[in-house]
């Protein structure tokens, strides 16, 4: 196994449990190390400090353990292992209401370059890191051996997530079995998921316990459902007992999906319609008859150096919403960037707020579900921000 030694003092942040090693942080390196290659870490002593998949970028080394044991069939059946066993402890793995959840997230389940959603049976895998695509045959026997029958069919979705210059050149295709439902029941509501085509892994599955908060608020209210992808948000309201839902976004595919999804619930159901068109347009030329607005828009910063514009993203967004909301209504507004942090978000909501002139209190501040662990000791992990106002 291929070595790789740090500077002296950069070994602290691995005394610490963070699972990632910067290139600069590396003093000297085994000549034939190739990316995705299992590397040994070691102090500028020459003490064992972590094993992990090798990468080229800032991000040199991704930790897979903090203790010196080999990286094969084994380790990885028992990672996925503990994995299933926190879904089932936390009751989303053996719900008779959902067959949807997220059963490996990265560093959240001490697995960095790997995410696994299983929809129905469907486990639908994403090979972030060349290490992770280069084990995948193992990881494939894993997943089957831990999850047995509640697996029909695994689908690699890595095209792309998958660094382009590795030149490993990947194909979205079926790891095993196949299947042609693409239907899943998240809290007893269907949704087509569309893992073959759609964004992530077909679906925002980290969004679950807000669609089912803003439930709670939705009856009798006239609803916008922004960036709404496959309408989630939408049908949930619905349920709410909703007066009438509109849901808008830029793709004509994602308007397309969100009215399949309402007439899988809803069949016939006039109080839904949507638009598909760009969100600003739509904000500056709607009226304010909405009294549940949701903001749930993409990534507006993938990377630090766009963090600027992003923060005017949202000022700019949150500011049309203040606008145009009824008095005493409710805005859920959310940030899915990794690079925002909540202070970052709520500084730029806050500004939005103060740009209006109205009351607004705060009624709840959200996050990402429990099938999206954050690790401890990787703090970065924490990346979906959402705030529930109140707007006088």
């Amino acid at each position: 196994m291929s070595k790789i030694v740090l500077k002296a003092g950069k070994e602290r942040s691995l005394y610490r449990l963070h699972p990632w090693v910067f290139s600069g942080a590396i003093a000297k390196k085994d000549n034939d190390i190739q990316e995705g290659d299992v590397v040994k870490v070691y102090d500028h002593d020459n003490e064992f400090l972590a094993v992990g998949h090798y990468q080229i970028g800032s991000i040199a080394v991704r930790v897979l353990s903090f203790k010196e044991e080999t990286i094969d069939y084994p380790f990885w059946v028992e990672r996925i292992r503990q994995a299933y066993h926190t879904r089932v402890a936390i009751g989303l793995a053996t719900a008779s209401n959902n067959n949807v959840f997220r059963l490996v997230h990265g560093e959240g389940d001490d697995l960095s370059g790997l995410i696994v959603d299983y929809y129905a049976g469907v486990a639908v895998v994403q090979f972030h890191t060349v290490g992770m695509y280069k084990a995948r045959e193992e990881i494939t026997k894993a997943l089957l051996e831990v999850m047995g029958d509640k697996i029909t069919a695994i689908y690699d979705k890595s095209e792309g997530t998958l660094p382009y210059k590795a030149g490993l050149n990947p194909e979205n295709g079926y790891l095993y079995g196949h299947t042609d439902n693409f239907i899943a029941t998240e809290n007893g509501l269907k949704f087509n998921v569309d893992w073959l085509e759609g964004q992530k892994t077909g679906f925002f599955i980290d969004q679950r316990e807000n669609r089912s908060l803003l439930e709670q608020y939705s009856q009798g209210k006239n609803v916008l459902n922004m960036f709404c992808y496959t309408g989630g948000f939408s049908f949930y309201a619905m349920r709410g007992g909703a007066k009438l839902v509109h849901s808008v976004d830029a793709s004509a595919r994602a308007i397309e999906l969100t009215n399949q999804n309402v007439e899988l619930n809803f069949p016939g159901d006039s109080r839904h319609e949507a638009f598909a068109e760009d969100a600003f347009k739509y904000l500056d030329r709607m009226g304010d008859q909405y009294d549940l607005i949701i903001l749930d828009p993409p990534a507006f910063a993938k990377h630090k150096d766009a963090l600027r514009n992003a923060l005017q993203g949202y000022r700019k967004l949150n500011a049309k919403a203040f606008e145009k909301i009824k008095p005493g209504g409710i805005l859920f507004t959310f940030s899915c960037s990794q690079v925002v942090s909540k202070d970052n978000f709520r500084t730029a909501v806050f500004t939005a707020a103060a740009m209006s002139g109205r009351s607004v209190r705060i009624l709840h501040q959200l996050t990402q579900p429990a099938d999206h662990p954050v690790n401890i000791y990787h703090p970065e992990g924490e990346y979906l921000k959402g705030l529930v106002l109140y707007v006088e």
